[in-house]
């Protein structure tokens, strides 16, 4: 068997533990290439053999060689995950690591170097998922077990829409999201009486400028899924360009699918995903998210975020995401009205109390305030508010025993001063 065959063979082998423990295939593989490229990078000649077993040009080598750097003092992100869950294939996925970094120190001409790379990554995943019974002694079992903290029961359908109701605003969104729980519920009943499951996007586009309430609706809308057995988890996974990119070719789709991997049963958050549609590491990025979607229809929900022409472009600029993404849900700009009933929520949960005065001076303030696209609304608000504590604090600097009325109080020069550009119509009550 050549040292080509030995990697293919042990690819396959790693990616026959990952899909038994419920890991994309393609996962699997991504890491394998990096892992193989850590281990052979030092043997001349590696790139041309490694290349041949996973494909690309041989300049993808060196990058794929950086990012399996990691896997010398870690897990690798499969691994992790397995560890992490407690899932029994964790040995099994652990020695099948080690057995891939020493068929790939073979790749090229021999060097001890390569060896030596490849025998340190297979002790670090080995150490990470140690067989069930090598490494433990009497002594290492408890003899009581630690007290585990209570876990919040989850929370029912009407529980959640509930919470959603009492958003202030968002009236549109409500309604949506609403009428895609009806749908999905239904489907589920069709389900239980194997009739045929019509094509239903789970997969949702929230369009609206900053401080508009997305990221609150994405939380609500993964735990909705969870209560209805869309998904297992319901968590709610937060993510942008950063998150999901690397500085080099080959990085980025294991980054990618790392996050993704996270947020399996659950839902993943993508803020201003246009952002992805840049550059060639921002399409590696994208055609990754595609690909883990189909890999896992039905243990992942992908909510993209963004300002609304941008994301109409992001999502036809790729077909596999305009077959995907068929549902918009559009945020509006909170009214002056809505954003004052924002504040007064704020302040009541942080025990403040505005004088009448002091809210005046915050709609003066929203009247005056420009509402182009880098307008926060509740965020806006929200920065109001703690920049109106830090005035309030140094306001009763010299009251050395103030009353709970005045540490409650926020009068209008906490407010700060008024703007002095009026904003066009349109953004008021």
């Amino acid at each position: 068997m050549t040292s080509v065959d030995a990697v293919r063979a042990a690819v396959d082998g790693l990616a026959a533990v990952g899909v038994a423990a419920g890991e994309a295939e393609s996962s699997a593989t991504a890491e394998a290439a990096a892992l193989a490229a850590a281990a052979a990078e030092r043997a001349p000649g590696a790139a041309t053999e490694w290349t041949a077993v996973f494909g690309g040009q041989t300049s993808g080598f060196q990058a794929a060689a950086r990012a399996g750097q990691a896997f010398t003092t870690r897990a690798t992100p499969v691994l992790a995950r397995l560890v992490a869950r407690s899932d029994p294939h964790a040995p099994a996925y652990a020695a099948a690591l080690a057995e891939l970094a020493s068929a790939a120190c073979s790749l090229g001409e021999p060097s001890l170097s390569a060896v030596g790379a490849a025998s340190v990554i297979a002790a670090a995943q080995t150490a990470a998922a140690p067989p069930a019974d090598l490494g433990r002694t009497p002594s290492d079992t408890p003899l009581l077990a630690a007290p585990q903290p209570e876990t919040p029961p989850a929370r029912t359908v009407d529980e959640l829409l509930a919470d959603l109701d009492a958003l202030i605003g968002l009236d549109s969104v409500k309604t949506e999201v609403r009428h895609q729980a009806e749908v999905l519920r239904v489907a589920k009943l069709r389900e239980a009486f194997q009739l045929r499951e019509p094509a239903i996007t789970r997969h949702l586009v929230f369009v609206g400028n900053p401080g508009t309430g997305k990221t609150t609706v994405a939380r609500l809308v993964a735990e909705i899924y969870r209560a209805l057995g869309v998904l297992s988890k319901g968590q709610l996974v937060e993510s942008d360009r950063s998150s999901l990119v690397a500085g080099y070719v080959g990085q980025t789709a294991l980054k990618t699918a790392d996050v993704c991997g996270k947020a399996i049963g659950g839902a993943l958050f993508i803020d201003e995903a246009y952002g992805l549609a840049d550059d060639q590491f921002g399409d590696e990025a994208i055609e990754t998210l595609v690909k883990q979607m189909e890999d896992h229809r039905d243990e992942l929900v992908v909510i993209v975020a963004g300002y609304p022409d941008p994301m109409q472009e992001f999502i036809e600029a790729n077909p596999g995401l305009a077959s995907r993404f068929r549902l918009t849900l559009t945020f509006d700009d909170y009214t002056d009205e809505q954003l004052v009933q924002i504040f007064s929520k704020i302040t009541s949960e942080a025990d403040f109390t505005p004088t009448a005065e002091a809210v005046e001076r915050l709609r003066l303030i929203l009247t005056l305030t420009p509402r182009d696209t880098g307008f926060g609304n509740a965020r806006f608000v929200r920065n109001l508010f703690e920049a109106a504590v830090v005035r309030q604090a140094w306001r009763l600097r010299e009251i050395h025993d103030p009353s709970v009325a005045q540490l409650r109080e926020l009068t209008p020069d906490d407010m700060g001063a008024l703007p002095s550009t009026v904003h066009p119509p349109g953004g008021g009550t």
